[in-house]
């Protein structure tokens, strides 16, 4: 039998009555990275130098609140009788499909607002993206949730883990997949081949919808390993329908919008 292993402290600060923890923390490090990311590509593109700091004080409160509500809706059998939880957003439980429909259509109205480019926006925006979500994926990891199936410490080890990851993937008795690290690695490959795309000359638009591709694959290969996924139906994961969904959208766009001639701007014009 495993000896008990103590997992990691989830809390990275208390101030008097408020307790800071490390979900939070590693969150918004990636937002103020993806932050620092995005505001140096849009002044390179000729933007004002304030327009991400000004786009992420609405998109990103309105991502976290549709990442909450999307993933209450899905689990509302338990929130319907534990109603005090549902802003309980430390201990987890924010999807990434409920941010990002909030995030987009945030930034559909700040450019109409604003009167800029959604599509050279989003390009702008999409390496910030997924690197911050790469590095969100370690909040879960100290939450020790949306992990993978069962599987054995002689497994983990020959992954070549280091100690601390390997003890935090003990939960309850049992060793489990680090699907959180998974997908973490697999969105800082996407994060490298969106900025080796900002190379190629592209059309507007499809730095983005790459990265609608690119993430979806991966979402949907990952998600069929975890054992917490928001289901749709008894068999169906909601993570892998929206993850084919999106990459059949993302390629219907990407072929309607060169053959419509919608898409004609290339940025190394």
């Amino acid at each position: 039998m495993e000896p008990a292993i103590a997992p990691l402290d989830r809390v990275f600060l208390h101030l008097g009555p408020i307790t800071i923890y490390w979900y939070g923390v590693i969150i918004g490090t990636g937002v103020l990275i993806g932050l620092w990311l995005a505001t140096r590509e849009s002044v390179r593109r000729g933007l004002p130098k304030e327009t991400f700091v000004d786009l992420v004080l609405f998109a990103v409160p309105i991502a976290i609140v549709c990442a909450r509500a999307y993933y209450v809706l899905f689990e509302w059998d338990y929130y319907s009788e534990h109603l005090a939880e549902i802003p309980q957003i430390w201990q987890g439980g924010l999807a990434i499909h409920g941010g990002l429909i909030g995030g987009v259509t945030t930034v559909i109205v700040f450019a109409r607002v604003r009167k800029l480019s959604f599509w050279k926006l989003l390009d702008i925006a999409a390496p910030s993206i997924i690197l911050g979500q790469a590095i969100g994926r370690w909040g879960n990891f100290m939450n020790q949730e949306a992990h993978g199936g069962p599987v054995s410490r002689e497994f983990l080890e020959n992954l070549h883990l280091p100690d601390w990851i390997i003890n935090q993937m003990y939960i309850d008795g049992q060793y489990w997949h680090p699907t959180f690290l998974y997908e973490s690695l697999w969105n800082v490959a996407g994060f490298c081949l969106l900025l080796w795309l900002r190379r190629v000359n592209l059309r507007r638009g499809e730095l983005f919808l790459s990265y609608l591709i690119w993430y979806s694959l991966g979402r949907f290969w990952i998600e069929g390993m975890r054992t917490d996924s928001l289901m749709l139906t008894e068999h169906l994961r909601m993570a892998q329908v929206m993850s084919i969904a999106l990459i059949v959208f993302a390629v219907a766009l990407w072929i309607v919008r060169r053959v419509k001639g919608w898409a004609n701007e290339r940025y190394a014009d």
